[in-house]
């Protein structure tokens, strides 16, 4: 029996509980923390980013709350740009009772088009209080151009 199941298996299970619980209510166990009710959900690990540009630069900034530099990785490739890292879980307590635990750990990445006018060649990331930040350096030279291909 194969236990991993994907994102959006695991959000349909989710769903079917849902639906069952409305015909059945209390049909289906609900996990308790200090005796209270627990939502459970599936939750995508996606940090927040913010994109700007000026008349020199497309500028990416992305949150990445108690992240290390060392787990951050910043690549270009294919008209691409794409970061990915991961935020560590906390080391667990046994003399620490979890109330809540809403912030989302493990891995995460996100994909972004490179802008016709942007210079993967040109591309630098500055990391300072939990935010990254990536230059791209817009060049004219590396705009697309329309040409006109002849039709025999």
């Amino acid at each position: 029996m194969n236990l991993l199941y994907s994102r959006n298996q695991l959000k349909e299970i989710e769903a079917f509980q849902h639906r069952l619980e409305a015909f059945w209510p209390g049909s289906i166990p609900k996990p308790e923390i200090q005796g209270e009710p627990m939502a459970m959900a599936v939750t995508e690990w996606s940090p927040l980013v913010d994109i700007s540009e000026d008349d020199k630069e497309y500028r990416i900034k992305v949150e990445l709350p108690e992240i290390k530099r060392e787990d951050i990785s910043v690549t270009t490739e294919a008209g691409a740009l794409t970061v990915m890292g991961e935020r560590k879980f906390e080391k667990e307590e046994p003399a620490r009772k979890y109330h809540r635990v809403e912030r989302a750990y493990g891995t995460f990445g996100r994909s972004f088009a490179l802008p016709d006018d942007a210079d993967p060649a040109k591309v630098r990331a500055e990391f300072k209080d939990g935010v990254l930040t990536i230059h791209l350096l817009k060049d004219e030279k590396v705009k697309a151009q329309e040409i006109r291909v002849p039709i025999a």
